[in-house]
Order: C-alpha cells, then sequence, then structure tokens
C-alpha cells in the first residue's frame, strides 16, 4: 500500500525531481517526459469515461495499468536486477488488451476508409485518448533509445491505442456513427 503523508517536497521548485529509485534528474528528462505522456494519458481516459466511454471495467483495468507502467517507467533497469525484484510490467497486461481487442472488434461494421475523430462524445475523447497514446509511445520508444525499457511496456502501449481505436468505434454505434475520411473531398471545390 502506498501512504502519501507529505503532497509538496520543494525539490521541484530548481527543475529537479526523483525518480523511483531516489536518483535525482532534471524534470526535462526523457524519462520524466515519458512517465509524464502517461499519466496525460490516464487522465485523458478518466475524462472519456466520465463522458461515458466504456466499458468502465475494461478503462478501469487499463487505467490501474497505466499506475503500472508509470512505476515501471519510474525506476531505471539495474543491472543484475531479478525478475520480481521491482513492479514491472508484465506480458499478461498485454495479452489482456488484445482479448479485449479481439472481443470488441467481433461487433464493429467492417473499416472500409480511415475514421475520423469524433462522432458520439464518448468516441471522440476514446479518440483523443488513442493520439495521447501514440505520443507516449513514442516518447517511451525515444527513452528506450537510450535507455532499457521493458518490452511488456513498449508492447503496451502499441495494443493499448489499438483498443482505445475498438473502443471509439464501438462508442459510435459499433462504427454506424463512425466519421469516414472522404479522401479529397474538399479539393478543387472553391
Amino acid at each position: 500500500m502506498v501512504t502519501l503523508s507529505k503532497i509538496y517536497t520543494k525539490t521541484g521548485d530548481a527543475g529537479r525531481t526523483h525518480l523511483g529509485d531516489m536518483s535525482d534528474v532534471a524534470k526535462t528528462d526523457v524519462r520524466i517526459e515519458a512517465y509524464g505522456c502517461v499519466d496525460e494519458l490516464n487522465s485523458t481516459i478518466g475524462l472519456a469515461r466520465v463522458h461515458g466511454a466504456g466499458p468502465v471495467e475494461v478503462l478501469t483495468r487499463v487505467q490501474n495499468d497505466l499506475f503500472d507502467v508509470g512505476a515501471d517507467l519510474c525506476v531505471p533497469y539495474a543491472e543484475g536486477e531479478k525478475a520480481g525484484e521491482r513492479l514491472r510490467l508484465q506480458d499478461t497486461q498485454v495479452e489482456y488488451l488484445e482479448k479485449q481487442i479481439d472481443l470488441i472488434n467481433e461487433d464493429l461494421r467492417p473499416l472500409r476508409s480511415f475514421v475520423l475523430p469524433g462522432g458520439t462524445g464518448a468516441a471522440a475523447w476514446l479518440h483523443m485518448a488513442r493520439t495521447v497514446c501514440r505520443r507516449a509511445e513514442r516518447e517511451v520508444w525515444r527513452l528506450a533509445g537510450d535507455e532499457t525499457v521493458g518490452e511488456s511496456v513498449l508492447k503496451y502501449l502499441n495494443r493499448l491505442s489499438d483498443l482505445l481505436f475498438v473502443l471509439a468505434r464501438s462508442a459510435n454505434k459499433n462504427g454506424d456513427e463512425d466519421v469516414l475520411w472522404k479522401p479529397g473531398e474538399g479539393a478543387g471545390n472553391e
């Protein structure tokens, strides 16, 4: 259990912060940016939920898993780290997303074009969460270019953007209210 008895520490006043292993880094550190984007993603999913996105149990699990992603990212891998020594995302969490994608996708109208973000309010927020997820994924890959990042984290964010896409289509009455891209529709019509 986590207990937070003091909310402010004043260490951030000088542009510095501590990682989960208590190492001191700049607030602009690529690791901070990576898990900061994951935090923003979690908040965006929260907004989607309050705007009617669901299924609630799936999104609640995802939000909890995103805290695990943040916990994983906030502690750099140590040389010789043993399995189970730190909270690290697991492949079973990725597999959960894949199962949900398959279940939800079964009921969706087949795609005949790219989908524009929009439709219902819940779908629009899920599309917003999807784009924030893609940015978080890019930031984590940027971190992975310099430091070790668990494969499960990288796979999880990739699958999560797919889940958010199918959930957005589901929120659009299983694709019936999707707004489809019409290539070149506005070209030369002036």
